[in-house]
């Protein structure tokens, strides 16, 4: 049946580049070593040239470098040759990806390196290419068979270029420490980036509108702040404004049942709750407030609520 073969197929080409990539990784060696210390050697930025489906590579590598610690950015060779080689500033290194390592237009980027003394990390199967031979350090990828039918659509090749950039990359990352709060700060959109904030910077954000009564406050106010702060809780402080309570929705109707509505604050409250510290991650507060069935939390900075932290709202902006 057709559906047979094109399933046969369709597997038969992972197989090709699974291949490919085997032999990538068999060929891994000091090369790799020699191009991050070119890398790490600089503080200007790594700009990456590639043309058709190497510069759709090339601009992921880039992109991937950039959010981990390693400023860069994509240049088309063609661009480049109309007055963008002007963007290669003196100290830059340049990695040039074109697996023939004999495309056109990236001539005249390699001559203008060369002679101005800008590295070149090259990667590409032909170290005794134009690409090869004007490049500092070659990262060889193995000559091996496209997956393409006709042997020309850019399969095999591609894939490995961008194992290979991400290889470097995740190099790049060790060497330099790259840590989990450090890609936070470069990822601040989408559920993931928000995860990595810290509490201090969620409540930066936000109207510091923090609903608060003191120790003494009659039950008839808590009441009230509770109502009108909209998060069905308050905090509550002592005499030195340090947060020593908190009464949630829950702890009024409990007083009511009890019939302590003629109360102050400090009988129904719950004491010693549970607060957030403002360097504590998203990710962790989620995690301890769901785990705890809390809804929400105050974070306290010295003592004082400085602001809450509602599941309510986390789970409706997208970070839950």
């Amino acid at each position: 049946m057709k559906t047979e073969s094109e399933i046969d197929l369709a597997r038969n080409v992972i197989r090709i580049e699974r291949d490919a990539l085997e032999k990538l990784e068999a060929g891994i060696d000091e090369t790799i070593v020699r191009a991050a210390d070119i890398i790490m050697a600089t503080d200007r930025y790594v700009i990456v040239a590639g043309v058709g489906k190497s510069g759709h590579i090339g601009q992921k590598i880039a992109a991937s470098l950039a959010s981990t610690g390693t400023p860069s950015f994509f240049l088309h060779p063609t661009e480049a040759s109309h007055g963008d080689l002007g963007m290669i500033a003196p100290g830059s290194v340049v990695l040039a990806i074109s697996y023939s390592g004999e495309s056109r237009e990236m001539v005249d980027l390699l001559r203008y390196c060369r002679s101005h003394a800008i590295p070149v990390i090259g990667m590409t199967r032909a170290p005794d290419s134009t690409l090869g031979r004007l490049s500092d350090v070659v990262l060889h990828m193995p000559t091996v068979a496209e997956a393409c039918p006709n042997g020309l659509a850019p399969t095999s090749s591609t894939t490995m270029a961008l194992a290979l950039g991400d290889a470097l990359t995740i190099l790049l990352m060790d060497r330099r420490g790259f840590s989990r709060e450090d890609f936070g700060s470069r990822h601040p959109g989408g559920k993931l980036g928000r995860s990595l904030q810290t509490a201090g910077d969620y409540i930066a954000d936000r109207p510091n509108d923090i609903p608060v009564v003191t120790t003494d406050a009659g039950v008839q106010d808590v009441i009230l702040a509770v109502s009108e702060g909209r998060k069905g809780c308050v905090a509550v402080l002592g005499m030195d404004g340090r947060i020593v309570g908190m009464v949630t929705d829950g702890d009024l109707r409990r007083a009511m049942l009890a019939g302590k509505l003629g109360g102050d604050a400090a009988s129904v409250m719950t004491p010693d709750p549970r607060t957030i510290s403002p360097e504590e991650r998203l990710a962790v507060v989620i995690k301890r407030l769901s785990e705890h069935r809390i809804s929400n939390a105050f974070v306290v900075e010295d003592g004082r609520p400085i602001g809450i932290i509602d599941m309510k709202d986390l789970l409706a902006e997208g970070y839950v």
